[in-house]
């Protein structure tokens, strides 16, 4: 079974946000707002994405 990636699309800026939702945008690997990137489905993952989910795009 391969492994599942999700690619994420940072959609809005992290400007005045809580340091909490910069820090899981940084984990997930993104710069700058249009970056994208792919990242595993885990449930770490999933757990990031959901908590900064109004600043990014997502796509299975």
């Amino acid at each position: 079974m391969a492994d599942k990636k999700i690619k994420v699309t940072l959609v809005k800026s992290t400007i005045g946000r809580l340091k909490r939702h910069k820090a899981c945008v940084a984990g997930l690997g993104l710069r700058r707002v249009n970056h994208s990137v792919e990242v595993l489905d885990t449930p770490a993952n999933r757990g990031m994405i959901n908590k900064v989910s109004y600043l990014l795009s997502i796509e299975e």
